[in-house]
């Protein structure tokens, strides 16, 4: 929530900005009567799951010796063609294919021993689960009006993730692990500037994407059985150049 705080920070004093410029001639002027353009995109992600514990959970005869599972961030990074359809002067369609690499990293903590003097001895088990996702949003923009040669936008839609690593074989030494479904479909948010350049659209914007299906695969080991559902988030920096 941080990162969305200082991004809108900047994309408002950039639009109050504009505001209080003089009016400049204006890059790409016909930029927005065009009914079709297309660019591309690189960004920087960070997934991470929100988890939820199995009822059972601290039930040790269903699902073991689990006492905690945390789940921290990765940085990843994405990149992909940009096709963009003009509905009307304030709304865009947009379609993107991205290919992703992200992260997420699950800590469980383990209870190994409790017969030393009465008390009770943990370890810690890590879990790297690498993705590599194509996606296929698709994504209705608003925009406000332009000023000079900015224009402050919202952007929303869903979006299909296919998760190429799912099916990967897993190693000996990264054993146990769980396994990750290889489909899950995200609802996302977001907002950005549209900044014209004398030569293109250079465009900063961040989103956030919420999966709706549960994408841990259930093994009926420990690790599985303590966890009802695993759900995935990701915040997305984006730039686009058009």
């Amino acid at each position: 929530m941080k990162q969305i705080g200082i991004f809108l920070f900047v994309v408002l004093l950039a639009a109050q900005m504009s505001y209080t410029q003089e009016v400049k001639l204006q890059n790409l002027r016909d930029y927005d009567r065009k009914i079709l353009h297309f660019g591309f995109t690189v960004g920087l992600n960070s997934a991470d799951f929100y988890i939820r514990n199995s009822d059972n959970f601290f039930n040790v005869r269903e699902i073991g010796e689990i006492y905690s599972i945390e789940n921290t961030q990765s940085v990843g990074f994405h990149l992909g063609p940009i096709s963009n359809l003009r509905l009307s002067d304030n709304f865009d369609l947009r379609f993107l294919i991205d290919l992703t690499f992200a992260q997420r990293n699950l800590t469980y903590l383990v209870l190994r021993d409790t017969t030393v003097e009465g008390n009770y001895v943990f370890d810690y088990h890590d879990m790297k689960l690498a993705s590599t996702f194509i996606e296929f949003p698709l994504l209705l923009k608003y925009k406000a009006k332009r000023i000079n040669n900015y224009r402050p936008y919202l952007i929303a839609g869903v979006n299909y993730k296919m998760d190429l690593a799912s099916k990967k074989k897993i190693k000996e030494e990264e054993m146990p692990k769980i396994r990750l479904q290889q489909s899950d479909f995200y609802y996302e948010i977001g907002f950005g500037v549209d900044f014209y350049t004398q030569y293109f659209k250079f465009t900063p914007e961040l989103k956030f994407g919420v999966g709706t299906m549960n994408v841990m695969v259930g093994d009926n080991t420990q690790y599985t059985s303590s966890i009802k559902y695993l759900k995935s988030n990701v915040f997305m920096l984006s730039f686009h150049f058009e």
